[in-house]
C-alpha cells in the first residue's frame, strides 16, 4: 500500500521513489519528476567518487547540482575504496544530499573491473568497510542498492543480508535480477521478499514497476517502499498516476501539447546545466522515444529529433508535432541539410 516511509531520521509522506538512471537523472529530470509526482525522493545518476574528488567544477556540476525547485535527493555513489568513499560522502553531504546510496548493482564491465558496482556483492568484507566509511562521515540515511543472486551460481543473498545488517546500513534497495540478467528476465519478487523477511531495516523493491498491477506485485513482497526506474523516463507524472491508480482515483495524463512543453523545458534546463546546447541535444535525442510514447508518428518525431542540432530546431519539431503536421517534419529535416 502507499504509505509514509521512515528512513533513519527522515519521514517521507509516500513510499514511491524515482530511481537512478545513467544519462537521465540530472537536476532537470528530477525537477520535473518532483513537480508532477512528488515522490519520496529522487536519485542522482551514479557518481564515481573520483569525479567528486578530482573533476573540474563544470563537469561536477552535472552530477551534484540540486535544483531549488526539486524535492529530496539521494546521491548515488560508486567506489571500491573506503577512504575515497568517506571523503566523497562528506562532500555530497555538504552539497545537500538528503540520503546517500552506494551502488552495488551496476553490471557494466568498466565499473566491475574497478571492483565497484555489482562486483562488491562478491566482496562482503570490502562492502562492510565501505558501509562503515559512509556511516562515519554523514548524518543522513545510508543505503546500498544491490541485485539478487537470481539464477546464477553466486549464492550471496544470505551473506549480503548479514553484511548490510551488521555494518549498519539504514535501508536496502533491491533490484530483483542478477547482474548478468537482462530486462527480458522477469523480476524475482521472491528474492526481494527474502531480504524483507531477513532484515529489520526498510527494504525498497525495484524492478519492472510501470503500472498499477506491477506496483501491486512489488508491494506484495512486503517491501517498505518501491523504486521506479526506466518507466519514469518521459513520464514525470508516472508516480502520481500510480498513487491515483492504486487508490482508484481519477488521473488525467497530460495532452501531447503539454508533453511537448515538458520535453522542451527538460531540454532547455539541461542546456543550462551542461553549459552546452549541443550536448543537451545529444541527450534529448535519447529521450525522444520516451516523451513520444503517445504519438501516432513517433518514429518520424524521433527521426526529426535525431537530425536537429539546436534548441530552436527542437522547438520547431515539437510545435509541428503538436499541430499534427507530419509533412512539415520531413520538410524541415530536408531544409536543415540543403545546400
Amino acid at each position: 500500500m502507499i504509505k509514509p516511509l521512515a528512513l533513519k531520521n527522515k519521514l517521507f509522506p509516500t513510499n514511491l521513489i524515482q530511481g537512478p538512471l545513467a544519462g537521465v537523472s540530472t537536476a532537470p529530470f528530477r525537477r520535473l519528476t518532483w513537480r508532477y509526482s512528488q515522490p519520496a525522493f529522487s536519485c542522482t545518476e551514479m557518481i564515481s567518487c573520483k569525479t567528486i574528488l578530482h573533476q573540474s567544477k563544470q563537469l561536477l556540476e552535472r552530477f551534484v547540482k540540486k535544483d531549488p525547485q526539486e524535492g529530496p535527493v539521494c546521491f548515488q555513489l560508486s567506489s571500491n575504496h573506503p577512504l575515497e568513499l568517506a571523503e566523497a560522502t562528506k562532500r555530497v553531504t555538504d552539497y545537500g544530499a538528503d540520503l546517500i546510496d552506494l551502488n552495488c548493482g551496476c553490471p557494466v564491465k568498466k565499473i566491475r573491473s574497478k571492483g565497484a558496482g555489482s562486483s562488491l556483492l562478491s566482496q562482503p568484507s570490502k562492502l562492510s568497510q565501505l558501509i562503515c566509511a559512509m556511516k562515519q562521515n554523514t548524518s543522513v540515511p545510508i543505503s546500498i542498492k544491490i541485485r539478487v543472486d537470481g539464477g546464477s551460481d553466486e549464492k550471496y543473498n544470505q551473506e549480503i543480508a548479514k553484511v548490510v545488517s551488521d555494518a549498519g546500513a539504514d535501508f536496502l534497495i533491491v533490484h530483483g535480477r542478477h547482474w548478468t540478467e537482462h530486462y527480458e528476465t522477469p523480476c524475482r519478487y521472491d528474492e526481494i521478499r527474502f531480504f524483507v523477511e531477513q532484515l529489520t531495516i526498510p527494504v525498497i523493491g525495484n524492478g519492472d514497476v510501470a503500472c498499477v498491477d506491477s506496483l501491486k506485485k512489488m508491494l506484495a513482497t512486503g517491501c517498505a517502499g518501491v523504486m521506479i526506474g526506466r518507466a519514469g523516463v518521459g513520464q514525470p507524472w508516472l508516480i502520481k498516476k500510480l498513487m491515483a491508480d492504486i487508490k482508484q482515483e481519477p488521473f488525467s495524463i497530460p495532452s501531447m501539447k503539454e508533453i511537448g512543453l515538458i520535453f522542451m523545458e527538460h531540454a532547455t534546463q539541461l542546456a543550462d546545466l551542461l553549459g552546452n546546447e549541443k550536448f543537451a541535444i545529444l541527450q534529448m535525442r535519447k529521450l525522444a522515444k520516451y516523451y513520444g510514447r503517445g504519438l501516432k508518428n513517433r518514429m518520424e518525431f524521433c527521426a526529426a529529433v535525431n537530425s536537429c542540432e539546436n534548441l530552436n530546431q527542437l522547438k520547431y519539431i515539437v510545435e509541428t508535432i503538436n499541430e499534427d503536421k507530419d509533412y512539415a517534419i520531413q520538410q524541415t529535416r530536408s531544409s536543415w541539410h540543403s545546400p
